[in-house]
């Protein structure tokens, strides 16, 4: 594992502008692995120039050609495989077999996805007497979080080359090293200098500039509700486009009649995978009355499974492990009912939270409103199947979710009600085609499949 020690812009590996180094720290053991430049406005200037330099180039590059660049890279990222999981076990702490099957494995099949899009996506239509033409948006500032840190990478490099559009990434600065293998592969594939550009840093430097920088026509923000306003109200001022994927508080509804053991069982699997950060995780059970406390031990004995250390890593940071623990000790504090885990730390050494499942939450409980990011589970009681809809939709939340029914058709039913972007019915595979993102406060746009790459796109009318 080697750290740059500075950004890749236009094509090649450039000295930063400042001095300042982040430290990149293993949250399993708290030791440092490695250093990275903390980019300044004006390595963000740079990129966003160079960006702005190879536009015109690549916008009309034919989208077969696209398409061939976009496939090259998938493949180098297939072949690199087992160097960029034990990267992102490295600076993440997840457990080694989830960084090759979802760290390392997941973005290979998105990538896949749009160099099949770029080929076939149709850029141009008839409409009466008019052609219209879908283009693309020009330059992409990409800000992504550390939770997923190469799927959330390629769900917005991979679409915006696709589109035609040249992009300058911030990645999140606990996980640059995986930001970095990426920039490796786009110039092993072979992509035109410029095309992609990275700036490592922090938010509140690297992350604001390039948000703000006046060259950017879209910035694509994946993180916190708080910081995906103050983008919004940014690019707002700037008549700029955006695409925000922000908080979730998703419930996992059992509804009456349900095989109430496979829907504990994957939901606590859900909530628990990636330490509980996952912005779509399942945080909220919803049972019916008469099943509540078969459920309730079906869980307890489920999340005993998840041994820190071993399948359940720790989380990213110690900021992160303090701000779990405090909603633990609030669960407790408003009475929920503790029926595993706690807040105290489960070893002496790394960023670990023990998994926590809390039972006798009511709705209007903190941890069943506010986003906790931890391996933190709330079981809520419903009463009828409208009352449990009342509790589904009752957060400023609305990113995913799942409903189990007796069969298909009466989960379907519920899930048109649910006021979320995207819901699994009865255990629904991941599909990588299939937009997502969300409702209310959970963000603005889509990403994956051509829903994602429409958000790079903008549209021109042509009249004969």
């Amino acid at each position: 594992m080697k750290a740059h020690d500075g950004m890749y812009i236009g094509g090649e590996w450039r000295p930063a502008a400042g001095p300042d180094t982040i430290a990149v720290v293993n949250p399993a053991d708290e030791q440092v692995i490695g250093h990275v430049p903390a980019g300044t406005a004006e390595d963000v200037d740079a990129a966003v120039r160079a960006a702005r330099a190879a536009f015109p180039g690549w916008a009309a590059t034919p989208p077969a050609e696209r398409a061939g660049r976009i496939a090259a890279l998938r493949d180098v990222l297939a072949a690199r495989k087992d160097e960029i999981a034990g990267t992102v076990t490295a600076e993440l702490g997840s457990p080694l077999p989830l960084s090759q099957a979802v760290h390392a494995g997941v973005p290979v099949l998105v990538a896949g996805s749009y160099a099949e899009l770029a080929a076939s996506y149709a850029f141009e239509e008839k409409l009466g007497n008019s052609t219209v033409l879908l283009e693309p948006v020009g330059v992409v500032g990409a800000i992504t979080p550390w939770n997923y840190p190469l799927h959330q990478i390629v769900a917005k490099v991979a679409p915006a080359l696709a589109a035609g559009c040249t992009v300058v990434l911030k990645p999140a600065e606990d996980t640059p090293l995986t930001a970095q293998l990426f920039a490796e592969a786009v110039h092993e594939a072979g992509l035109p200098a410029g095309v992609f550009n990275l700036v490592t840093g922090i938010g509140a430097v690297a992350g604001q500039a390039l948000s703000e920088h006046e060259g950017v026509d879209l910035v694509s923000f994946t993180g916190s509700t708080a910081v995906g306003r103050r983008i919004g109200a940014t690019a707002g001022a700037a008549v700029k486009r955006v695409a925000l994927e922000l908080g979730g508080k998703s419930a996992n509804v059992i509804l009456p009649g349900a095989d109430l053991a496979k829907a504990v069982n994957v939901g606590v699997a859900n909530v628990m995978s990636n330490s509980g950060q996952t912005c779509s995780a399942w945080t909220r059970m919803l049972v019916d009355a008469e099943r509540y406390e078969e459920a309730v031990a079906l869980a307890a004995t489920a999340v005993a499974k998840y041994v820190p250390g071993e399948r359940i890593g720790p989380v990213v940071n110690a900021e992160q492990q303090a701000r779990v623990r405090g909603y633990i000790e609030k669960g407790v504090e408003e009475g929920a009912r503790l029926v595993a885990g706690g807040p105290e730390a489960p070893r002496d050494q790394g960023y670990y939270v023990s998994p926590t499942v809390f039972a006798d939450v009511t709705p209007d409980m903190t941890i069943a409103q506010e986003e906790i990011f931890g391996p933190v589970l709330s079981i809520l009681r419903y009463e009828d199947v409208d009352d449990a809809l009342r509790i589904a939709n009752g957060t400023v939340y609305g990113l995913a979710g799942a409903v189990w029914g007796a069969d298909d058709e009466e989960a379907v039913a519920f899930a048109r009600r649910m006021d979320t972007g995207q819901v699994d019915i009865n255990g629904g595979r991941f599909n990588p085609l299939a937009p997502f993102g969300g409702y209310k406060q959970s963000g603005v746009g889509r990403e994956l499949g051509p829903h994602g790459l429409s958000e790079y796109l903008q549209t021109k009318s042509l009249q004969f």
